[in-house]
Protein backbone atom coordinates (compact mmCIF):
# COMPACT_ATOMS: atom_id res chain seq x y z
CA UNK A 1 0.00 0.00 0.00
CA UNK A 2 1.27 3.23 -1.04
CA UNK A 3 1.94 5.95 2.18
CA UNK A 4 -1.00 8.86 0.96
CA UNK A 5 -3.81 5.27 1.05
CA UNK A 6 -2.26 4.22 4.37
CA UNK A 7 -2.59 7.96 6.01
CA UNK A 8 -6.20 8.26 4.58
CA UNK A 9 -7.04 4.56 6.47
CA UNK A 10 -5.24 5.78 9.56
CA UNK A 11 -7.24 9.61 9.31
CA UNK A 12 -10.10 7.37 8.91
CA UNK A 13 -9.41 5.37 12.31
CA UNK A 14 -8.92 8.26 14.10
CA UNK A 15 -12.21 10.15 13.44
CA UNK A 16 -13.75 6.68 14.32
CA UNK A 17 -12.11 6.60 18.07
CA UNK A 18 -12.64 10.16 18.68
CA UNK A 19 -16.71 9.55 17.92
CA UNK A 20 -16.87 6.48 19.61
CA UNK A 21 -14.98 8.39 22.68
CA UNK A 22 -17.45 11.11 22.88
CA UNK A 23 -20.33 9.10 22.32
CA UNK A 24 -18.76 6.39 24.98
CA UNK A 25 -18.25 9.42 27.06
CA UNK A 26 -21.63 11.20 26.91
CA UNK A 27 -23.51 7.98 27.80
CA UNK A 28 -20.94 7.88 30.98
CA UNK A 29 -22.56 11.37 31.55
CA UNK A 30 -26.26 10.43 31.57
CA UNK A 31 -25.28 7.17 33.62
CA UNK A 32 -23.07 9.03 36.32
CA UNK A 33 -25.96 12.07 36.13
CA UNK A 34 -28.65 9.37 37.17
CA UNK A 35 -26.65 7.40 39.52
CA UNK A 36 -24.57 10.05 41.30
CA UNK A 37 -26.23 11.10 44.81
CA UNK A 38 -24.08 13.87 44.66
CA UNK A 39 -25.37 16.06 41.91
CA UNK A 40 -23.12 18.01 40.03
CA UNK A 41 -20.17 18.65 41.77
CA UNK A 42 -19.72 14.89 41.84
CA UNK A 43 -15.98 13.72 41.61
CA UNK A 44 -16.64 11.07 38.69
CA UNK A 45 -17.47 13.89 36.28
CA UNK A 46 -14.13 14.85 37.23
CA UNK A 47 -13.05 11.24 36.36
CA UNK A 48 -14.74 11.39 33.09
CA UNK A 49 -13.90 14.68 31.62
CA UNK A 50 -9.99 13.64 32.20
CA UNK A 51 -10.16 10.30 30.97
CA UNK A 52 -11.95 12.14 27.66
CA UNK A 53 -9.25 14.49 27.02
CA UNK A 54 -6.41 11.65 27.43
CA UNK A 55 -8.93 9.42 24.76
CA UNK A 56 -9.18 12.81 22.24
CA UNK A 57 -5.05 13.26 23.08
CA UNK A 58 -4.60 9.42 21.94
CA UNK A 59 -7.24 10.10 18.88
CA UNK A 60 -5.41 13.30 17.47
CA UNK A 61 -2.15 11.33 17.88
CA UNK A 62 -3.26 9.09 15.88
CA UNK A 63 -4.82 11.52 13.49
CA UNK A 64 -1.57 13.41 13.30
CA UNK A 65 0.17 10.18 12.01
CA UNK A 66 -2.41 10.05 9.47
CA UNK A 67 -2.28 13.30 8.09
CA UNK A 68 1.49 13.22 7.94
CA UNK A 69 1.60 9.68 6.03
CA UNK A 70 -0.99 11.72 3.19
CA UNK A 71 1.01 14.61 2.88
CA UNK A 72 4.51 13.05 2.94
CA UNK A 73 6.23 12.73 -0.09
CA UNK A 74 6.37 9.04 -1.87
CA UNK A 75 9.87 7.15 -2.12
CA UNK A 76 11.43 7.80 -5.30
CA UNK A 77 12.22 4.54 -7.16
CA UNK A 78 15.42 4.50 -8.91
CA UNK A 79 15.35 3.51 -11.63
CA UNK A 80 18.25 1.24 -13.21
CA UNK A 81 19.01 0.90 -16.70
CA UNK A 82 21.59 -1.35 -17.94
CA UNK A 83 23.55 -0.23 -20.81
CA UNK A 84 24.68 -2.91 -23.62
CA UNK A 85 28.43 -2.83 -23.91
CA UNK A 86 30.07 -2.81 -27.53
CA UNK A 87 31.54 -5.36 -28.23
CA UNK A 88 35.03 -4.75 -29.30
CA UNK A 89 36.46 -6.39 -32.28
CA UNK A 90 39.27 -8.84 -31.75
CA UNK A 91 42.24 -8.17 -35.18
CA UNK A 92 42.48 -12.05 -35.45
CA UNK A 93 46.22 -10.70 -37.49
CA UNK A 94 49.10 -11.19 -35.88
CA UNK A 95 48.13 -14.34 -33.82
CA UNK A 96 48.93 -18.14 -34.23
CA UNK A 97 46.78 -20.19 -36.05
CA UNK A 98 45.76 -21.93 -32.58
CA UNK A 99 45.05 -18.94 -30.80
CA UNK A 100 43.06 -17.56 -33.73
CA UNK A 101 41.11 -21.17 -33.54
CA UNK A 102 40.64 -20.29 -29.79
CA UNK A 103 39.06 -16.63 -30.50
CA UNK A 104 37.19 -18.25 -32.99
CA UNK A 105 35.91 -21.08 -30.65
CA UNK A 106 35.22 -18.57 -28.28
CA UNK A 107 32.99 -16.23 -30.38
CA UNK A 108 30.87 -18.94 -31.30
CA UNK A 109 30.24 -20.11 -27.53
CA UNK A 110 29.25 -16.50 -26.57
CA UNK A 111 32.30 -15.85 -24.93
CA UNK A 112 32.85 -18.86 -22.56
CA UNK A 113 33.89 -22.36 -22.51
CA UNK A 114 35.17 -24.64 -20.53
CA UNK A 115 39.10 -25.58 -20.54
CA UNK A 116 38.44 -29.11 -20.88
CA UNK A 117 36.07 -28.60 -23.78
CA UNK A 118 38.25 -26.21 -25.40
CA UNK A 119 40.94 -29.03 -25.17
CA UNK A 120 39.06 -31.52 -26.70
CA UNK A 121 37.96 -29.39 -30.00
CA UNK A 122 41.52 -28.13 -30.28
CA UNK A 123 42.82 -31.67 -29.90
CA UNK A 124 45.84 -30.05 -27.43
CA UNK A 125 47.06 -31.71 -24.40
CA UNK A 126 46.96 -30.23 -21.42
CA UNK A 127 50.29 -27.97 -20.99
CA UNK A 128 50.07 -27.12 -24.47
CA UNK A 129 46.21 -25.28 -23.46
CA UNK A 130 47.76 -24.03 -20.57
CA UNK A 131 50.83 -22.49 -22.65
CA UNK A 132 48.35 -21.10 -24.92
CA UNK A 133 45.49 -19.73 -22.69
CA UNK A 134 48.92 -18.02 -20.93
CA UNK A 135 50.04 -16.22 -23.95
CA UNK A 136 45.94 -14.76 -24.71
CA UNK A 137 46.01 -14.09 -21.51
CA UNK A 138 49.31 -11.65 -21.30
CA UNK A 139 47.58 -10.45 -24.93
CA UNK A 140 44.61 -9.36 -22.49
CA UNK A 141 42.05 -11.31 -25.34
CA UNK A 142 41.16 -13.76 -22.94
CA UNK A 143 40.36 -14.26 -19.16
CA UNK A 144 40.52 -18.14 -17.42
CA UNK A 145 38.33 -18.21 -14.06
CA UNK A 146 38.59 -21.33 -12.04
CA UNK A 147 35.15 -23.09 -11.24
CA UNK A 148 35.23 -26.13 -8.55
CA UNK A 149 38.16 -28.56 -10.33
CA UNK A 150 37.78 -26.60 -13.52
CA UNK A 151 38.94 -23.38 -15.78
CA UNK A 152 36.48 -21.56 -17.19
CA UNK A 153 38.42 -19.81 -20.29
CA UNK A 154 35.97 -16.35 -20.88
CA UNK A 155 36.69 -13.60 -23.49
CA UNK A 156 37.37 -10.35 -22.75
CA UNK A 157 35.33 -7.41 -24.04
Amino acid sequence: MKNKNVGWLITGIAVIIGVIVLIFNLGLKKIVGETCSHGPTCSMFDTIAVQTWISLAIAALILVIGLFLIFSKENEKIVYKKVKDKKRQIALAGLEKDEKQVIQILQKENGAIFQKTLMDQLGIGKVGMTRLIDKLEAKQLVERKRRGMNNIIVLRN
